[in-house]
């Protein structure tokens, strides 16, 4: 009988998913320079980021790391069932009552002097740690017997904060009784217990296995599982560092710095959330060109009209149209009717300054961070739709100062150096002895700001010239001629100067657009005044809550080029 030919053979399985290749290939890198920049934002500095920063900043699939390691699951069951035990095991109640016996014991055999008793028996009666912390003080000699005396009886009292902490916390079902000692080695372990299961329960849901303590995690797993779980998360970790220099990020001498590639990964990210909320048929570049005198040829011919350049004539076809008009007439003569210049389009060019308040108010609810973030937004739109136009920031506080974009993320709120209700300073800044860090810097003056901000634009080349002043308030100091006025509260004589330097730029040809964020101290008058100035040059006021601060100014800048263009 002829044997059974079995259908069948090598049975190949694909998997899109490579363990060697962490994580799968199809799952989109990671962001990693987001969290360094919006760090970076808030504390104005680059330092190193550590693993665990890292670990933070990445997001993996959890389900990239099934079957890398021992599972999670199993290491959570393994320490709940250890913590479970414990409880079981032990009860509070007699811990608590030989804590407290001990205290007071160590309270009672203690020689108190006449002039400290009544404050130290208020101290122990009231169980204050802090107490009796001030009356050691209070002694003045840390050599006598009562301050040496003291220290055993504020000792006992921490171990019996403790152990009370231990049996609030924890619920205890067994029998087995505590020393004071062996309660505070259970209260750590639980809490190191505690702290293991939110680690675990944290990489479970996000993947981030470098937030695992592994030291502590060793005196409770099996050796085998540790190697496993150590070998993914050194993988996960040079992953990470990957990534980071793909975008960006590069470590010297320890420190992370940022590289340009960083800084338009996370201008381009900024763009594409402001422009995710906005209506879709609303996006885009310069809509709608001009028809008529501009710089760019185009295909299109019309007849000429008084005022076209005849630089853009369409020399060929004009002499046709003479010789369809003149027939065999010569000599040939060219006339009006017979001229068809090339339509053009306009590219025109925008020239823009922002002046950034970063006054001591721009600190509170970090205002601050959210006027940098729309910087960069700024930058980043003008570099990449319009890299013909002008940008500029201005620092603004009791001095303004040109910064670079590359400088905008280092910008931090000037500290607060004068506490005074009332201040009334002139100083005369012509001075050889007097200079800018003798200076209270936490003033706020527009004035200086929109002076250097006409300066840059009356040398730009184009009728386009728009200052964006982003400020929470009133003014609060000025310059006149050399003298440096600052007044607080905000004065009149602030605000003339001020609106003076407005109807400059109005002169000019500049406008100036305001955008008011809020803060604790904004009035009425803080919001006329900026009506005030922005309707001295056809501006306008915007008001934002200051999270929203990328998205309007970014949106106004796209609105107001299609109001030139279109």
């Amino acid at each position: 009988m002829a044997a059974i030919r079995r259908i069948g053979g090598v049975i190949h399985t694909y998997q899109k998913y490579d363990p060697q290749r962490f994580p799968s290939p199809t799952q989109p890198p990671p962001d990693m320079v987001s969290p360094a920049f919006e760090h970076w934002l808030t504390f104005g500095g680059r330092r190193e980021l550590t693993d665990e920063e890292l670990a933070r900043a990445v997001q993996i699939d959890p389900r990239q790391i099934a079957g890398l390691g021992p599972s999670i699951d199993a290491l959570i069951a393994m320490l709940l069932e250890r913590k479970r035990k414990i409880l079981a095991k032990y009860e509070t109640g007699t811990v608590q009552q030989i804590a407290g016996r001990e205290y007071r014991h160590a309270a009672v055999s203690l020689q108190v002097p006449a002039k400290f008793s009544a404050r130290f028996v208020l101290a122990v009666r009231d169980e204050q740690l802090y107490d009796l912390e001030r009356l050691w003080y209070a002694v003045g000699n840390d050599r006598s017997p009562f301050a040496r005396g003291l220290l055993p009886v504020m000792e006992r009292l921490g171990d019996k904060y403790q152990v009370d902490e231990l049996a609030a916390k924890y619920t205890f079902t067994g029998r087995t009784p505590l020393t004071v000692p062996e309660a505070l080695a259970v209260k750590e372990e639980l809490e190191k217990i505690d702290e293991l299961l939110k680690q675990l329960e944290q990489a479970r849901q996000t993947a981030q296995i470098a937030v695992v303590d592994l030291e502590a995690l060793a005196e409770y797993a099996e050796p085998g599982d540790m190697e496993r779980l150590q070998e993914l998360q050194q993988r996960v970790a040079d992953y990470m560092r990957e990534m980071a220099e793909r975008q960006g990020l590069t470590s010297e001498n320890g420190a992370f710095q940022l590289t340009p590639q960083a800084y338009k990964l996370f201008q381009g990210k900024l763009l594409e959330r402001i422009f995710s909320q906005l209506q879709a048929s609303r996006t885009g570049r310069h809509q709608g060109p001009i028809l008529g005198e501009g710089a760019v040829e185009q295909q299109q011919t019309k007849a000429y009209e008084f005022g076209d350049s005849i630089t853009h004539m369409d020399i060929p076809q004009s002499m046709i149209n003479a010789m369809l008009r003149s027939g065999t007439e010569l000599p040939l003569q060219l006339k009006a009717e017979d001229i068809v210049v090339h339509r053009t389009r306009n590219t025109p060019k925008c020239a823009t300054v922002v002046v950034m308040d970063m006054s001591g108010s721009m600190r509170y609810d970090g205002q601050y961070i959210n006027v940098k973030r729309m910087g960069l937004a700024l930058n980043g739109l003008i570099r990449s739709e319009y890299p013909g136009d002008y940008l500029h920031f201005v620092e603004m506080y009791t001095f303004a100062k040109p910064r670079p974009g590359s400088e905008i993320i280092d910008l931090l709120p000037k500290p607060v150096t004068i506490f005074d209700p009332v201040v009334r300073f002139r100083v005369d800044m012509s001075r050889d002895d007097i200079s800018e860090f003798q200076i209270p810097p936490h003033f706020t003056n527009i004035q200086h700001g929109l002076l250097l901000a006409r300066r840059f634009l009356t040398a730009q080349d184009t009728p386009n010239r728009q200052i964006i002043l982003i400020t929470d308030g009133l003014p609060t100091a000025h310059f006149d001629d050399s003298w440096l006025y600052l007044l607080y509260p905000p004065d009149p004589l602030t605000e003339e100067a001020t609106l003076r330097e407005g109807r400059l730029c109005q002169r000019a040809g500049i406008t100036i657009n305001i955008f008011l964020i809020p803060s604790w101290s904004q009035s009425e008058e803080d919001i006329r005044f900026a009506y005030r100035l922005a309707e001295s040059t056809r501006g306008r006021v915007f008001f934002t809550a200051g999270r929203d601060l990328d998205r309007y100014v970014v949106w106004d800048y796209v609105q107001r080029k299609r109001e030139i263009v279109a």
